[in-house]
């Protein structure tokens, strides 16, 4: 039963990147990325604002630092995902988000000085032949003539800037509880997306984009982190991260029924070789080098 909560946390992600390209053409980036963050910031208020009350002294002395994941985690992850997804299928959206636990390790090794794994280097050779043979759609000479689309590129920075948000949560530790930090990452990232909303050309609800910004909003943007939470703390860290690679498989098949995108060979061979690497950089752990120093060569004189 334990499983069930990193399962489901999981599925409700893969929907959302099927949502984010259903919005694409239902509703401006700007608009959805700011109403989905201000509808999770006034479901969560009478839940969580009384005891951040009690905190307000460790958030003045974190504020730049829940800034900064706010930033990350709230406006460019989703929005940048948002824009993408005029450009580019749910299926290459699925494929990239779960690259990002071999993203996170990668920024890990620099930020938290961690010694990379066997696993990670060969891993990440194998998910970069992936990614290139999907980005190219099967013909990676493609990419020297024509280069990497924007869509994609704009997809895999939202995927390396969710991979910086967890390390640098995991780095700075702040002393709040998880949903009160949320939450006031959320504050922050409602004010930062804030702008851009007002300048946006058209921000109108109607019956057709409002069922997106209300998944996006709350099952998406809370139960899914609730259910997420509670796996880690059931399974742990390690064991919960495991289910994110059934994130591609759960956005293709749903792309496929509900938006009727068609799933060529290319998704299969570049997408399964980039799930491939991602397995291989999670399960072999071998220190790829010591950090002992070497030792101290006797005095021959």
């Amino acid at each position: 039963m334990n499983a069930l909560f990193p399962l489901f946390a999981v599925l409700i992600w893969s929907l959302n990147a099927v949502v984010s390209k259903a919005s694409a053409s239902a509703i401006d980036p700007a608009a959805i990325s700011f109403y989905r963050w201000l509808l999770a910031l006034v479901t969560l208020t009478p839940f969580v604002l009384p005891g951040l009350l009690r905190n307000l002294q460790a958030v003045k002395q974190y504020w730049w630092k829940l800034l900064i994941l706010g930033l990350l985690g709230m406006v460019l992850y989703q929005s940048l995902a948002y824009y993408a997804a005029h450009s580019v299928s749910a299926l290459f959206m699925g494929i990239l988000n779960s690259l990002i636990p071999l993203l996170t390790v990668l920024i890990g090794l620099v930020v938290l000085r961690i010694v990379p794994t066997v696993g990670v280097a060969l891993g990440s050779i194998i998910s970069l032949g992936g990614l290139l043979w999907l980005v190219s759609a099967g013909d990676p000479s493609q990419l020297l003539q024509h280069g990497i689309g924007k869509g994609e590129l704009m997809m895999f920075a939202a995927s390396a800037s969710y991979a910086l948000y967890g390390v640098l949560t995991k780095r700075w530790a702040i002393p709040l509880p998880n949903w009160q930090s949320l939450y006031v990452q959320i504050i922050f990232g409602v004010l930062l997306l804030l702008p851009n909303f007002l300048l946006a050309s058209d921000v109108s609800l109607n019956a057709h984009n409002i069922p997106l910004v209300l998944f996006a909003g709350i099952p998406a943007s809370i139960i899914a982190p609730f259910l997420w939470i509670q796996g880690v703390i059931r399974l742990g860290a390690n064991k919960a991260s495991i289910f994110m690679n059934l994130s591609p498989i759960f956005t293709a098949v749903i792309a496929v029924l509900f938006l009727h995108e068609q799933l060529h060979s290319y998704h299969l061979i570049g997408g399964g070789i980039t799930l491939a690497g991602v397995i291989l950089a999670q399960r072999l752990r071998k220190p790829l080098y010591s950090r002992k120093p070497p030792a101290a060569q006797k005095d021959l004189g």
